[in-house]
C-alpha cells in the first residue's frame, strides 16, 4: 500500500543555527563594526534639537526643537545645495552606473583571455588610487598653463578653458573622473553575475541561430537584471551621499554655485566656520538622511510595482 507522501518540515531557526554556525560566526565582526560605527554614532542626532556646547555635553546642553531645522529651510542657499545636490546625484546616476554594466558585457564578449585579464587589471587600478592623487592628476590634465586638454585646445586654434574655476565645468569633471575611477572594480559584480548564466542557454540560442548581440539582449542583460536593479536602487538611496572628499578637493569659492552640496555645506558651516555649529551641521545632515531614506523607499517601491526584484 502506497504512503501519503509527508510535508517537507521547514528547519527551525535554531536548527538552522546549529547546523550553520561557522558562517554566524564569521558574521560577527561584520554586525559589530555595523553597530559601533552606523548604530551607535545616530545617539548624536539629538544634538540636531539642542544648541549644543562640548563643555556642557549633550546632557546638559540647551534643548530647541525644531529651530535649526527652520533657520535651514530660512538659510538663502538652502536651495541651491539642494538643487546641486541633487543634480549631482543624478547625473552620476545617468551617466555613470550604466558604463560598469556595458564593459563587464565587452569583457565577457573577450575570447582571448590573456588580453581580458590585462584590460581587467588595467581597469582595477584606478580604484585603488588616493582621491588625493585622482584630483592631483585631474588638476596636471586640465591645467591651464601645461594642461594636456589645454594644450590641444590651444592648437586648436581655440582659448584655453580654466576648467577649475568654470562652475559649468565641474560637474562634467566630477562625473568623468568619477567614471575613470569606478568602472573597473564596479563591472566585478556584473561579471559574478554573468558567470553564473547557465551555458545551456546560449548552446540553445546558437542552435536557434541567435547571433552574439541577440544572446547579450535576450539572455545576459535579463539574467544580471536583478543585479543591476537592486544596485541602481542602492544608487538612489545614496543620490544625496555625494563624495565629500573630492568635491572638497575640486571645489572653490569660484565654483560653489554649482559644486557646493550639502555635505560641503555642513562642513563649512558646521565645522570650519568661526564658532562650529555642531547641532546646525547635526540638524542639516539629518534631513539630508531622512530625505535619501525616501528616496530608497521610492525607489524600491517603483522596482516592485515595474518588476518583481526589489530590496523588500
Amino acid at each position: 500500500m502506497l504512503k501519503e507522501p509527508t510535508e517537507y518540515a521547514r528547519p527551525t531557526f535554531w536548527q538552522y543555527f546549529s547546523k550553520n554556525k561557522s558562517l554566524y560566526v564569521m558574521l560577527i565582526p561584520g554586525l559589530v563594526c555595523l553597530l559601533l560605527f552606523r548604530y551607535a554614532p545616530m545617539w548624536g542626532l539629538i544634538i540636531s534639537f539642542q544648541h549644543y556646547h562640548p563643555g556642557l555635553g549633550i546632557a546638559g546642553s540647551k534643548w530647541v526643537g525644531l529651530k535649526h531645522f527652520i533657520d535651514f529651510f530660512n538659510d538663502p542657499y538652502t536651495y541651491r545645495i539642494i538643487r546641486n545636490t541633487i543634480l549631482l546625484g543624478g547625473f552620476t546616476i545617468l551617466f555613470s552606473f550604466p558604463v560598469p554594466i556595458i564593459f563587464a558585457l565587452i569583457l565577457n564578449e573577450i575570447g582571448n583571455t590573456g588580453f581580458k585579464r590585462v584590460s581587467q587589471t588595467i581597469s582595477y587600478l584606478p580604484y585603488f588610487l588616493s582621491i588625493v592623487v585622482v584630483i592631483g592628476l585631474l588638476r596636471d590634465i586640465t591645467g591651464v598653463t601645461d594642461g594636456v586638454i589645454n594644450a590641444i585646445i590651444a592648437q586648436l586654434g581655440m582659448e584655453k578653458i580654466p576648467f577649475f574655476t568654470q562652475p559649468e565645468w565641474f560637474r562634467p569633471l566630477y562625473i568623468v573622473s568619477d567614471i575613470w575611477q569606478h568602472v573597473g572594480f564596479g563591472s566585478i559584480i556584473y561579471l559574478a553575475a554573468i558567470s553564473g548564466i547557465n551555458p545551456e542557454l546560449y548552446e540553445s540560442a546558437v542552435v536557434d541561430g541567435a547571433d552574439r548581440f541577440s544572446q547579450i539582449w535576450r539572455i545576459t542583460i535579463p539574467s544580471i537584471l536583478p543585479t543591476i536593479i537592486i544596485l541602481l536602487i542602492l544608487r538612489v538611496g545614496d543620490i544625496l551621499e555625494n563624495d565629500f572628499q573630492k568635491i572638497l578637493l575640486m571645489y572653490s569659492p569660484f565654483t560653489w554655485e554649482t559644486a557646493d552640496v550639502i555635505s560641503t555645506y555642513i562642513y563649512r558651516v558646521g565645522i570650519e566656520s568661526q564658532g562650529s555649529n555642531f547641532s546646525y551641521g547635526t540638524a542639516v545632515g539629518f534631513f539630508s538622511s531622512i530625505v535619501s531614506l525616501v528616496f530608497l523607499t521610492a525607489a524600491n517601491k517603483i522596482a516592485k510595482s515595474l518588476s518583481e526584484y526589489s530590496l523588500w
